[in-house]
């Protein structure tokens, strides 16, 4: 079977490597791809864009599935698309979607389903959000209701960083549309985790758990990113928290959303906040896979993953199972110079490792020229070690992450702090 993987980032990277692991497939398409993805041979990069191009690239080459990787293809309606054209993609709908690319309707759709998550308030006027600030205090987390490609949502400790924040998306517009609307929710405090769900409309298999680290520097300090990097399995999440979960969130989720007329098919992700009794709420919904997550979580799967994808697109995930590595998979990201508000691109990189059994390194914004790969991203690299223990699968990610190199790289030496202090 030919397979299409949409997207260019270290998510699409590992799922297309998977993919390519597969005796049923013939060949893994990405579109478009980055430099790593253009060096394994079971992988071709195709170089187009436009979402009505590829969905004639996939009729003329007969894929027999594409899976979307990216949140903006998503909100943009791609699945529809394909669906309209009679072709098998697994993701969720553009109205299945809104669950991430609205902060407002996720919230609404928790309130609505009982679903456990922050307090919050949704504003289109300026002025009334700096009011409701000043009423409620800080800390208190402000988000633009769009996509703004991870880095829309901001911590405020403080009321003049709440202030601010809330000019710097509704008046200056950092994010475009994304930011006409504002949610400001009350500060969660507790440990993040992030639950993966395979869902088919109706049933869900939950995947393996991860945990990401969102902030630039050591220590979880700087300013939010996409992801600094992540490992899998995440110990917080035990089998109790796993239970919970799955009653109090996704259940309720998918349910929910078959009863609104929006069924949901496609990778669910659920970030967590858990409190220090061990009760989880929601911080939002991700309509696909995370990134970085996905590298690690990929890295752990054993199991096939297109008969998963495929049982998924035909609603009959109830008869499917997934099979884990019992080692910790850690990734470490690679960041540009200028990460993340200024990613400076074009710089050389040398050194990157060949695969191993127990180190990959995933490209997520790199392009080749003149010969070379290059940085064309914010986030540069990922690179994933697998180990019997936190501990050790960090040793790995770091002792592969040694010897590359470019202009200004930019990483975090404590990946996996918190797994290691809980022993």
């Amino acid at each position: 079977m030919k397979v299409l993987v949409v997207g260019s980032g270290g998510r699409e990277h590992a799922l297309a490597w998977k993919l390519a692991q597969s005796p049923k497939v013939t060949v893994v398409y990405v579109a478009p791809g980055n430099a790593g993805t253009a060096l394994d041979k079971r992988l071709q990069n195709v170089a187009i864009t436009d979402h009505a191009t590829l969905a004639e690239f996939a009729l003329a080459e007969k894929v027999g599935l594409t899976v979307i990787g990216p949140d903006a293809a998503l909100a943009e309606g791609i699945v529809d698309l394909f669906q309209s054209k009679g072709l098998r993609v697994f993701g969720p709908t553009k109205a299945a979607a809104e669950l991430e690319w609205s902060k407002d309707f996720a919230k609404g759709f928790m309130k609505r389903h009982g679903v456990p998550t922050a307090a919050y308030e949704t504003f289109t006027d300026a002025a009334a959000a700096h009011a409701y600030i000043d009423a409620q205090g800080a800390p208190i987390v402000i988000k633009a209701d769009g996509l703004a490609a991870g880095k829309g949502v901001v911590v405020a400790m403080t009321l003049a960083e709440a202030h601010e924040a809330v000019d710097m998306i509704m008046v200056d517009a950092k994010y475009g549309a994304s930011g006409s609307r504002v949610v400001i929710e009350e500060f969660m405090a507790g440990e993040e985790a992030s639950f993966f769900v395979l869902c088919d409309g109706k049933h869900m298999l939950a995947m393996a758990s991860a945990q990401d680290h969102k902030r630039l520097l050591d220590g979880d300090k700087g300013p939010n990113t996409g992801g600094m990097g992540a490992y899998s399995p995440a110990p917080i999440v035990t089998p109790d928290l796993h239970a919970k979960v799955m009653q109090q969130v996704v259940k309720p989720t998918v349910a929910g959303m078959a009863a609104e007329g929006r069924p949901f098919t496609g990778f669910l992700y659920v970030g967590l906040m858990i409190d220090a009794a061990g009760n989880p709420r929601v911080v939002e919904f991700n309509s696909r896979m995370g990134d970085p997550e996905t590298q690690p979580i990929m890295a752990r799967l054993k199991s096939d993953l297109l008969p998963v994808l495929e049982a998924a697109v035909d609603g009959r995930l109830d008869q499917a199972e997934m099979e884990w590595d019992r080692r910790t998979a850690l990734c470490v990201i690679l960041a540009s110079d200028g990460y993340p508000d200024n990613p400076r691109k074009g710089d050389p990189i040398m050194g990157i490792p060949a695969e191993s059994d127990d180190a990959i390194v995933f490209h997520a914004g790199t392009a080749a020229k003149d010969g070379q790969i290059v940085t064309a991203g914010g986030r540069v690299l990922c690179v994933v070690g697998l180990g019997d223990s936190v501990k050790i699968a960090q040793n790995k990610a770091y002792e592969a992450a040694a010897p590359i190199r470019f202009a200004g790289m930019q990483f975090r030496t404590d990946i996996g702090h918190r797994a290691i202090k809980r022993g």
